[in-house]
């Protein structure tokens, strides 16, 4: 009697689980699971095994009574200084900077990906921190008795009021957000769900993989950012562009049909394209599809 198979999920089926629902969304696991589009075999349960050992070996030398500014101080001094975890200033832009295990090997990483797993040790030894999707510079803020704390994990800096409004000010005034149509600070350093954390990490990436013209690369990022966010119907419009690019003619069309289908009228995110023309390329993909082989 043969032994009975068992279909062994993809790295997509994989991250497609780890967010489906937010409730029980492990943003660490799914951070990591992104770096199996880049290293098929990576294990992310031996990646969360890693963090765990440091933060065990923080852990066991805490003073039992060990207040939260005392923890912080220590966690500060382990993360930053013992173990060099630091912001890759060589080389920001490389791909490998999104990777968790990548920047668990190296010690260097990206605002994003140090603040991922500052806040997992900061957590494991009883503090709270939570990730702040700061215009520009991912942050972390923890909460004290003493009162709240926002650092650069990319420094290892705490940062003052003054400092947070002297980085905001240049997103605001692109924005036409002073004077009158200000807005307050505070609104600026909201705790970052896990969906809002992994898709700024995707459009981090792709952002790197469109400036490189790395077409397979652009596309595994746009499949995640599909799942990721059904509803965000620009990210079907670009993954069509790419997949017309790397010759699947069928597959473009089927993602500029659901974009065009969900597109509000008032949408004025087609990067300059007249609708027009995006229906001209869709019916040349749908054509080019139908077309037999030879």
């Amino acid at each position: 009697m043969p032994l009975p198979t068992f279909e062994v999920p993809t790295p997509l089926d994989y991250f497609s689980a780890l967010v489906a629902e937010d409730e029980g969304f492990s943003v660490l696991e799914a951070a990591i699971a992104l770096s199996q589009a880049e290293v098929p075999g990576l294990d992310a349960q031996t990646v969360l095994a890693d963090i765990d050992t440091l933060a065990a070996r923080l852990a066991v030398r805490l003073p039992a009574d060990a207040g939260g500014l005392h923890r912080l101080r220590l966690l500060n001094s382990y993360f930053f200084q013992e173990l060099g975890f630091a912001g890759n200033l060589n080389d920001y832009h490389d791909r490998r900077n999104s990777n968790l295990a990548e920047v668990l090997r190296t010690r260097r990483g990206i605002p994003i990906t140090l603040a991922l797993i500052y806040i997992e040790l900061a957590t494991q030894i009883g503090l709270k921190a939570v990730g702040v999707s700061f215009p520009g510079h991912f942050m972390v803020k923890l909460h004290l008795p003493e009162g709240e704390v926002v650092l650069d994990p990319f420094s290892g800096r705490s940062l003052s009021r003054g400092d947070l409004d002297e980085r905001l000010a240049p997103y605001l005034q692109q924005r036409g957000l002073t004077g009158d149509f200000e807005v307050p600070l505070p609104l600026f350093l909201q705790a970052a769900t896990p969906r809002e954390t992994i898709a700024r990490m995707l459009h981090n990436l792709k952002a790197i993989h469109h400036a490189a013209g790395d077409a397979p690369r652009l596309l595994a990022v746009l499949d995640r950012l599909v799942i990721l966010l059904p509803k965000a119907w620009e990210e079907r419009r670009d993954r069509a562009f790419v997949q017309a690019e790397l010759g699947h003619a069928d597959r473009a069309a089927e993602d500029m049909a659901v974009y065009l289908a969900h597109r509000p009228e008032s949408a004025s995110d087609d990067g300059g394209a007249d609708v027009d023309w995006l229906q001209q390329r869709l019916a040349q993909w749908q054509a080019k599809a139908a077309r037999p082989l030879s």
